[in-house]
């Protein structure tokens, strides 16, 4: 039997509470599975395209067998409480990212958006050599990476007023989303605030931080270039939305199903990257073009300095959350990758 693509309802939660995005198959069956996956993400940024486009997959390679439901703007539940989500069976997907990562991951935890200068032509190979480095800390706690939906080279830091020496932040108080950045910012002088990225325009229009540091998409698609307009453009730190499955879940689908639902993670990020990387370069022209967004620049030397500061007394906490044998690989895999 032959199937014709999948279509992709937009669903408005006026009238499905909580639901954004639904795929719903035309032609197939009915959905022995339904997955819901949780993002932070806006509905405006690109970054659902690639969601919608993952959903489209799915659906197409398990013949409508298992369908997706995605929920943007963090409608179903807060960014720091993706693994308990997950886990508990509130979400099906959700990326475990920053304030969601803590100490039942902790590699990952001291690991995750760690300073480093990467060849960012490579960042979904070295997504999937992260992945398959941390899979084991993953599965001992019941997930399974699915998707590598990657944010790494977006992230920079923006400020309120013109900051040229990142190092010198003089009590600034700066939103944070992860041990490392809060250690980073510290070092630096600031004062870390944890804050999900749909609190910090709130946050940065009230004062309650003066700095933050973010990946450009999610920053731009809250036009928070209103209350901090001021980016300080360097790329000196490697991460990603790692959105991951419950393994009960996942081990409840057939092999066949467990193996087109990776398959539809890697097509949709490969697809969605050169998407991506062109949004953020319009909406990059767009926030200096029209909404007054002002760039700070760094040379390619400052970059590195940068990385090498933010490193600085960390060493010793990755080695005792990782293990000797982990920080190796870790290290020379940023090594491999870096550019």
């Amino acid at each position: 039997m032959r199937f014709g693509k999948p279509a992709i309802w937009i669903v408005s939660v006026g009238f499905l509470a909580g639901v954004g995005t639904v795929a719903m198959p035309f032609g197939f069956a009915q959905a022995e599975t339904k997955l819901r996956l949780a993002t932070y993400v806006k509905e405006n940024d690109i970054r659902v395209e690639g969601f919608k486009h993952f959903a489209e997959l799915v659906a197409q390679k398990t013949e409508g067998r298992v369908t997706v439901e995605v929920y943007p703007g963090g409608t179903l539940h807060p960014f720091k409480k993706a693994i308990d989500s997950l886990l508990g069976g509130v979400s099906d997907i959700s990326p475990v990212v920053g304030g969601a990562v803590d100490k039942r991951l902790p590699c990952t935890n001291v690991t995750h958006f760690m300073p480093a200068a990467i060849d960012l032509n490579r960042v979904i190979e070295l997504d999937n050599a992260y992945n398959e480095l941390m899979k084991d800390e993953f599965e001992k706690l019941g997930l399974v990476v699915v998707l590598p939906q990657n944010s790494s080279y977006d992230q920079r830091w923006y400020f309120r007023k013109e900051l040229n020496d990142l190092e010198k932040m003089d009590g600034l108080l700066v939103r944070s989303f992860g041990p490392m950045v809060s250690n980073i910012i510290q070092d630096w002088g600031g004062k870390p605030v944890y804050m999900s990225p749909n609190e910090v325009y709130q946050g940065a229009e009230r004062g309650v931080v003066s700095g933050a540091t973010m990946g450009f998409g999610t920053y731009s698609a809250w036009s928070m270039w209103d209350v901090l307009p001021y980016m300080a453009n360097v790329k000196m730190m490697y991460g990603q939305n790692m959105y991951t499955m419950s393994k009960k879940k996942f081990d409840s689908l057939s092999a066949s199903d467990q193996k087109s639902l990776l398959e539809a993670g890697q097509e949709s990020a490969q697809w969605l990257e050169p998407k991506y990387q062109a949004w953020i370069n319009a909406q990059v022209g767009r926030g200096i073009m029209e909404n007054d967004m002002r760039v700070i620049s760094f040379s390619q030397d400052q970059r590195k300095a940068l990385v090498a500061s933010a490193l600085k007394g960390w060493s010793g906490k990755i080695e005792e959350a990782c293990g000797v044998e982990r920080t190796k690989k870790l290290n020379a895999l940023l090594n491999e990758f870096s550019g």
